[in-house]
C-alpha cells in the first residue's frame, strides 16, 4: 500500500468513525472540515495519548483543540502551586503549536477534579463552544481520580450537549458528536477493546517534538520523578528527543502489539508492521540471546517457506518469532478477533452505540528489535 493510498484510508477512516452518527456529515462550522475536542485529566494526557491522531487530522485541515481538565499544580516532584500551574500551561501551548492545533487548561486543582454540576456544565460547554464533531476521553474506570472524572464528566455531558434547556446560555449541538475513549491496560470492570486503530508512524516525529516540549513531565518525571530520573536522562536537546523516542516510542509500539491482528487487517501485512523488511546487520539487537532467537527464527522460516533473509526478518517481526513464549500455530485471542470484526461494521447506519473507543499506535519499526513491553498505561 503506497503512502498517498494510507493517508486516503485514514482519511476515509476517520469520516466513517462519524458519519453514521450525525444526522448531516458535520456540524454546521461552514467549512466542512471535522473539529474534533479532546479531554485530558491533567497538561500532558492529551499529548501523550491523542498527539499523533491528533497531528494527522490537524494535516488534513481538521481543526483539534486539547482541553486539560485540571492545572497539573501538584505534578512535579520538586515545585507546586502557581508556578508549576503556569509553566505546564505554557509546556502544552508549546505542544500545540508542534502539533497545529488548539489548546486550553482549566483552572481546577490538580487531585481534585470531582464529577460535580458545576463541572459538568464546564465540559458541556466547551463541547458546545467548539461545536465538536468527536469527542475524546480517559475511560471512567482509570486509576487516577482525576482520569477517572474526567471521563465521567466527558460521559455525563454526552446527552446534555444536543439539551437545549442544559446550560441555556451556550447554544446546544444540532447533532450528536462521536465520543471515543482513549486505550489503556485496565481490566477491571471491563477491559478496553479497540474499535478504531490508528498507526501514526508517519507522525512519529511530530509526536516526539511535541513530547519534547513538555519537560517537567518528560523529562523530569512530573510527581515520580526524582533527582536520580533527572540525572539518568541527557541534558542537551538532540539527547533528550533521542531518549523520548526510545522510552515513549517503546510505549507506542508496545500498545501496537496490543492489536496487531487489527493493524493487519486494516493496513495489511507488508504495512501493519512499518518498514521492517530490512537485513539483520540493519537491526539493533541489544543482546547474544536476542541474535539467537532471530537467527532460529529465520532458520525455522527458511525451512518453511524458503524466501530470502529480508523477507524471513519481516516475517519473524510480524508472527512475533522473537518473543520467548511464541509457539507456532499461536491462534488470534477471541477478543482481538471481535475487536477486528467490529471495526469493520462500525460504519453501518443500524449500529446505535455512540460511545467508540480508539487507539493510536506506533508500529514495530519505531523500538529496537525485542520481546514486547507490558501495556503503556499513563501517569
Amino acid at each position: 500500500m503506497n503512502r498517498q493510498r494510507l493517508n486516503r484510508f485514514m482519511l476515509l477512516a476517520s469520516v466513517a468513525c462519524c458519519g453514521p452518527f450525525f444526522s448531516s456529515p458535520v456540524q454546521a462550522n461552514g467549512d466542512e472540515k471535522l473539529r474534533i475536542i479532546c479531554f485530558g485529566a491533567h497538561p500532558d494526557d492529551a499529548e501523550y495519548k491523542a498527539g499523533g491522531v491528533a497531528a494527522k487530522w490537524a494535516a488534513m485541515g481538521h481543526h483539534v483543540k486539547f482541553v486539560s481538565v485540571t492545572n497539573g499544580d501538584i505534578g512535579h516532584w520538586q515545585i507546586a502551586g502557581g508556578p508549576l500551574a503556569q509553566r505546564r500551561t505554557a509546556e502544552v501551548k508549546q505542544a500545540a503549536k508542534v502539533l497545529g492545533i488548539e489548546s486550553e487548561v482549566l483552572d481546577i486543582h490538580d487531585g481534585e477534579l470531582l464529577p460535580t454540576l458545576e463541572n459538568r456544565r464546564t465540559i458541556t460547554r466547551l463541547i458546545r463552544t467548539w461545536k465538536a464533531d468527536v469527542v475524546m476521553s480517559h475511560r471512567p474506570n482509570d486509576y487516577h481520580l482525576d482520569h477517572r472524572y474526567t471521563g465521567v464528566l466527558v460521559q455525563d455531558a454526552a446527552f446534555m450537549v444536543t439539551v437545549p434547556f442544559f446550560c441555556p446560555d451556550t447554544p446546544p449541538l444540532t447533532s450528536n458528536p462521536a465520543f471515543f475513549y482513549y486505550s489503556d491496560g485496565f481490566q477491571k470492570p471491563n477491559p478496553f477493546t479497540a474499535d478504531v486503530i490508528v498507526a501514526i508512524d508517519d507522525v512519529m516525529d511530530k509526536k516526539i517534538e511535541a513530547v519534547h516540549s513538555l519537560p517537567s513531565q518528560a523529562y523530569e518525571g512530573g510527581a515520580s520523578g526524582s533527582e536520580a530520573f533527572v540525572t539518568a536522562i541527557p541534558g542537551d536537546a538532540a539527547g533528550r528527543k533521542a531518549w523520548a523516542l526510545e522510552h515513549h516510542g517503546s510505549r507506542y509500539a508496545a500498545v501496537a502489539d496490543r492489536f496487531r491482528d487489527a493493524l493487519v487487517k486494516w493496513y495489511g501485512p507488508a504495512r501493519q508492521g512499518g518498514q521492517v523488511c530490512r537485513g539483520l546487520r540493519d537491526l539493533r539487537i541489544r543482546s547474544q540471546a536476542e541474535r539467537r532467537r532471530v537467527k532460529k527464527a529465520v532458520s525455522v522460516l527458511r525451512a518453511l517457506v524458503g524466501r530470502s533473509a529480508d523477507d524471513l526478518v519481516a516475517l519473524a517481526l510480524l508472527g512475533r518469532l522473537l518473543h520467548p513464549r511464541f509457539r507456532m500455530g499461536h491462534s488470534t485471542p477471541a477478543t482481538t478477533r471481535r475487536t477486528t470484526a467490529r471495526s469493520h461494521c462500525m460504519a453501518s447506519p443500524r449500529r446505535p452505540a455512540r460511545s467508540l473507543r480508539i487507539v493510536t499506535t506506533a508500529r514495530q519499526h519505531r523500538r529496537p528489535l525485542r520481546p514486547p513491553l507490558a501495556p503503556y498505561r499513563t501517569a
